[in-house]
């Protein structure tokens, strides 16, 4: 069975869509871990990502994978882990201009198509339902507030020992959701059979059983 979660940044799929695949015991695909790892390639080589021939061979330079380790996932860019790397304000714009570009997305495509196909997954994204797994038998589009995505980021940061601006977080969530949902290539919008969930006033415990529930429900239909 697959598992399609979209929405914007922020919106808590990653952690949802892995505390969801534990409890169904499926296999949890980040891609925007795969696409944020690509990012940070591109940043660390100085890629000119407007010149096709370039980033193509790049793109040729990279080899990524994710493990996990007692539960906790690890991600690893040329067998370097850059689980922590990935995760910046950087690296998530970088990542929002470069999962638009055709060669980024055809790096991708086929091993997380391959990956669906001989496993029970859920997989997270901007465009999973509607361009990666058109057919997966659950399909949710996670939502939640500016306000209420950018607190999540500030309080996870200052978790981290950073000091963010909130009023800066708040500027790159639009700036990202703009970019996500304006790119010409596959961009984030809500597939037609997607279930709505809005997590603003909800706990991440109940989004999760929310998305349990709707999987148990589609495997008595099949």
């Amino acid at each position: 069975m697959n598992v399609a979660i979209d929405g914007p940044a922020g919106a808590g799929k990653s952690t949802i869509a892995r505390l969801a695949a534990k409890k169904l015991g499926f296999l949890y695909v980040d891609t925007g871990a795969m696409y944020r790892a690509i990012a940070l390639y591109l940043l660390w080589d100085d890629t000119d990502i407007e010149n096709e021939e370039s980033l193509k061979k790049a793109l040729d330079r990279i080899n990524i994978n994710i493990v996990y380790e007692k539960g906790v996932q690890h991600v690893f860019l040329n067998f370097q882990d850059v689980s922590a790397e990935i995760r910046s304000e950087k690296v998530s714009i970088m990542a929002s201009k470069t999962s638009a570009l055709q060669p980024v997305r055809d790096k991708l495509l086929d091993l997380q198509k391959s990956i669906a196909a001989s496993n029970d997954v859920i997989m997270d994204g901007r465009d999973i339902g509607t361009n990666i797994l058109p057919n997966a038998e659950v399909k949710i589009y996670l939502d939640a507030s500016t306000d209420v995505r950018a607190k999540r980021r500030y309080d996870e940061m200052k978790a981290k020992g950073e000091s963010p601006d909130m009023e800066s977080i708040k500027k790159n969530i639009i700036l990202r959701d703009e970019q996500d949902m304006n790119r010409k290539i596959a961009p984030l919008r809500k597939a037609e059979d997607a279930v709505l969930i809005d997590s603003s006033d909800m706990s991440i415990d109940q989004v999760v059983d929310r998305i349990v529930a709707l999987v148990n429900k589609a495997g008595e239909k099949a």
